[in-house]
């Protein structure tokens, strides 16, 4: 664990293959991106006040399953400068700010549903 908090190993431009346990977990993280993709994609399909923000996560969920199956191919076969544990450092990063404005956008539903309702409130008194 100790190895994990050194720069050596984040930064070496030849580092060694993944441990299988990470690996394999590595594996997991893309096949549960994958699926939930698959879920999100059947999902997206109906209308409705939270498609867009089906679409959003099947964005997230597909883009960072092939991102994240490009880094496991480098790693696995050990690409000297593409399998450096910077990369994955830098995905973890970008993965952390696009969720962070998916968040910020599902704040705003239940205000476009109130406003939907009242939309629907105003209407319903006009010819």
């Amino acid at each position: 664990m100790t190895n994990l908090l050194t720069w050596r190993y984040w930064f070496t431009l030849r580092p060694e293959a993944l441990s299988p346990i990470a690996q394999k977990g590595f594996i997991f993280l893309l096949i549960l991106f994958a699926a939930l993709a698959i879920i999100l994609a059947l999902a997206k399909r109906r209308g409705g006040l939270y498609r867009g923000l089906f679409k959003r996560l099947y964005n997230f969920f597909i883009s960072n399953a092939v991102i994240g199956l490009i880094i496991l191919f480098f790693n696995y076969e050990v690409v000297p400068f593409f399998s450096a544990r910077f990369w994955i450092a830098i995905w973890a990063i970008v993965m952390l700010v696009w969720l962070a404005f998916i968040i910020k956008k599902i704040k705003t539903i239940p205000l476009q549903k109130k406003q939907k309702e009242h939309e629907q409130e105003f209407k319903k008194y006009l010819p």
